[in-house]
């Protein structure tokens, strides 16, 4: 990937968490951009999106945004200087979940490494 398109997926990132916190701010609380993906002929692209709650609130968020994919086109469209606006594509990033998961099962083993761990005796 050329220095060119990691600068474009990263402003079109900052620009979409930008939109979303400046316009919907209450709408947008949970929701974050974490990557962005870029085409290499600039004229699709696919956003990474992290949505912090429980599954149906996460499928909601999901619906508003996809709902509103084409203002946020827009906006991308003013604020970025490109010969095409990318249509982005919205996948939900499943990565914060993981890392919950992940933490939970190290402080799982972590536990039952303190359990079976022989007592000293303080004398």
């Amino acid at each position: 990937m050329s220095n060119r398109l990691v600068r474009i997926n990263e402003l079109v990132q900052r620009e979409l968490n930008s939109y979303l916190r400046k316009r919907y701010q209450s709408e947008a609380a949970a929701i974050t951009i974490t990557s962005v993906e870029i085409a290499d002929d600039l004229k699709t692209g696919k956003a990474h999106v992290a949505i912090f709650g429980k599954e149906d609130y996460v499928a909601g968020r999901m619906d508003w945004l996809l709902k509103h994919a084409g203002e946020l086109r827009r906006e991308v469209g003013r604020h970025v200087v490109l010969k095409w606006t990318p249509a982005i594509d919205y996948v939900l990033d499943d990565t914060p979940a993981r890392a919950a998961r992940v933490m939970q099962v190290l402080e799982e083993i972590d536990r039952l490494d303190k359990e079976k761990a022989p007592k000293k005796d303080p004398s």
